[in-house]
């Protein structure tokens, strides 16, 4: 596959964000600065706790179908490749990962049978949409943790996906979780979250590499990325971690990953944790210690490492 110079562009966007001139703008920008010739879109599926078995995506919380096909359709016109990847999530804020039913099904309890045909119907709905507009990949959700081990629901569900959606499919699995699932032969491409430590990537690269050796599959990033918040480079998955706000933390945790991963050649790519629709204005972005990149020390590092690939 095309080696993905990747970006995450406005992760779970409500209705209307697409449909503003913002939004295009910030798209453009994204494309200039760092030299990306991929992006993800993700599509936000909200389910009440992480026992609800009704998934909804056709609320105010989720893009428009109109307004995500044009999306699409601008992307390409502007020369960048686009995945999809509709993704679950909890209203009252459990992160998804903890997702889960009991094994077995007991009476009057939620059911992993219930659940997993509404995350059927939601995953299939933005398959066709791929399919439609020529998306270069679809991946089945993220860091569904929990769910993981339900190997035979994920086999249909792939195979579902597959019969609606030609292009290769892949599922991003969370960190640490790469050699965990038994189950990487049905799908054309394995990804995961790469929220490493700084000091930690050539540990971790070592161990997801025998994962890609035995499934003999392509694989990428398909999320990865550290907040420019002091301590973030040690723990970037941490999303809530507050503090001073460091550029030159994140620009070196970037720094580490990308010359950890040029050594090995079966990392295939990068999809960077995010870059948002609506962006502050440039002038602010020092006072800034999230995951963005825009303006930071970061996106120069992402820029000459993307034009270097």
């Amino acid at each position: 596959m095309q080696f993905i110079k990747g970006v995450t562009f406005a992760p779970f966007a409500h209705k209307g964000s697409f449909e503003t001139k913002e939004a295009y703008d910030s798209l453009n920008n994204l494309k200039e600065k760092t030299g990306a010739n991929f992006i993800t879109l993700v599509p936000n599926g909200l389910q009440e706790t992480p026992q609800s078995e009704e998934i909804f995506y056709t609320t105010d919380a989720t893009m428009s179908d109109d307004e995500l096909t044009a999306m699409i359709n601008y992307a390409h016109e502007i020369g960048l490749q686009v995945a999809l990847k509709p993704t679950a999530n909890c209203k009252n804020g459990t992160w998804r990962a903890y997702i889960n039913f009991f094994d077995k099904d007991v009476h009057c309890e939620p059911k992993w049978r219930n659940w997993f045909a509404a995350y059927t119907e939601f995953q299939l709905h933005y398959a066709k949409i791929a399919e439609e507009t020529n998306c270069e990949m679809f991946l089945a959700g993220c860091e569904m943790v929990m769910s993981e081990r339900r190997e035979a629901e994920w086999r249909k569900l792939i195979a579902d996906i597959k019969s609606v959606y030609s292009g290769p499919v892949s599922y991003n699995t969370d960190k640490y979780q790469e050699d965990n699932i038994t189950w990487w032969d049905c799908v054309d491409i394995i990804s995961s979250s790469g929220y490493y430590p700084l000091k930690d990537w050539e540990q971790e690269l070592d161990r997801i590499e025998k994962v890609v050796k035995k499934f003999n599959k392509p694989f990428f990033f398909s999320e990865c990325g550290c907040m420019s918040t002091e301590g973030s480079s040690k723990a970037p998955n941490d999303w809530t971690m507050t503090g001073e706000v460091n550029l030159k933390e994140q620009a070196d945790w970037y720094t580490a990953m990308f010359e950890a991963c040029k050594k090995r050649s079966w990392v295939e790519g990068f999809c960077l944790w995010d870059w948002a629709w609506k962006q502050y204005p440039p002038c602010r972005a020092e006072h800034h210690g999230s995951y963005d990149i825009y303006e930071k020390p970061a996106q120069a590092v992402v820029k000459k490492y993307y034009d270097s690939l």
